[in-house]
């Protein structure tokens, strides 16, 4: 069985970031298991089961309905797909029998051309829609009602912690006044409103960290990440290899600690009241962890919003 990426280029547009590089960090066996945890539009799912023989499983994950349409497409024994929030992986484990026994998993946590492409998802600033923001429609809250729903205080705090934006109290404070006299539920009304608000002379469009953090707290997405590495070594096979692909320095930050506490020793000052037992517990370590990996100069201009992206990886050894 043959797969290619082309079947997804040519319909959607869609560029896998770091195709190659993160399935090769995987270090794919013919005959392992691997989750991909955010199927997207399958990219690097088609290239891991173009690695595995017929012995090997694939097992896709992803909370967006439309993602799950494109994996239902692929008719392929070895392929396992599951609709949910990839938190939610350890009760699929223990449902397929396959906890310790994962040889790889893979988390690329940027959006999909699909998502982005799609005015009436409400992601992208550069596209008139309707303001919904929603990954999956099991979230209660679209964009739309959050901004209409929620005080000033509310809106800026989000926009200070998910956006880390500077602006965030004086574009909370137009939102509110807007939706006031109008109701604003289209993505270039909010644009338009934070372009008047925001003097951004950067490279950066003026909305791109407001539709960043209302996107992450619409749908969790830190809280995500957060709950699934809480359990994520011990659903690995030793040998087996976590690969992450991020797109902004909050979630980056996340996966930069887990891997530095599982990874790196921790020097205590010298005769600090300790056992030394207890510095064994916290020095066990777990993970050989690899060299970040940024996107090369020819991937950039193929793909502007491969720009950000980090692609760290690692091995579980104990």
């Amino acid at each position: 069985m043959n797969y290619s990426e082309d079947i997804i280029i040519d319909k959607f547009k869609h560029r896998t970031v770091f195709l190659e590089e993160a399935v090769d960090m995987l270090n794919i066996k013919p005959d392992g298991i691997y989750v991909d945890a955010t199927f997207g539009c399958g990219g690097h799912s088609y290239l891991i089961l173009s690695k595995l023989n017929k012995f090997g499983k694939l097992y896709v994950v992803d909370r967006d309905p439309f993602s799950i349409f494109l994996a239902k497409k692929i008719i392929d024994s070895r392929l396992f797909i599951i609709h949910d929030r990839f938190s939610k992986l350890i009760n699929y484990v223990k449902k397929y029998s396959i906890f310790g026994k994962i040889d790889g998993i893979l988390f690329d946590l940027g959006m999909s051309s699909l998502q982005l492409n799609e005015p009436n998802r409400g992601f992208s600033f550069m596209r008139d829609g309707f303001l919904d923001m929603r990954m999956d429609y099991f979230s209660s809250m679209s964009a739309f009602k959050f901004l209409f729903f929620s005080s000033s205080f509310k809106i800026t705090h989000i926009l200070k912690k998910y956006g880390e934006e500077r602006y965030a109290k004086l574009i909370a404070n137009r939102i509110v006044e807007y939706n006031k006299i109008n109701i604003l539920k289209r993505t270039s009304d909010l644009s338009r409103l934070i372009s008047s608000v925001v003097f951004n002379k950067s490279h950066k469009h003026p909305s791109t960290r407001t539709f960043q953090a209302i996107r992450i707290y619409i749908n969790n997405e830190l809280y995500e990440i957060t709950k699934i590495f809480k359990y994520l070594l011990s659903i690995l096979n030793i040998g087996g290899r976590i690969c992450t692909i991020s797109f902004h320095s909050l979630e980056d930050r996340i996966i930069k600690n887990f891997m530095n506490k599982y990874g790196k020793k921790i020097y205590f000052p010298y005769k600090l009241p300790i056992l030394d037992s207890q510095i064994n517990d916290f020095n066990t370590i777990r993970l050989k962890v690899f060299k970040k990996i940024f996107p090369a100069e020819s991937a950039i201009l193929l793909n502007y919003r491969s720009r950000s992206a980090i692609l760290r990886s690692a091995e579980k050894i104990i």
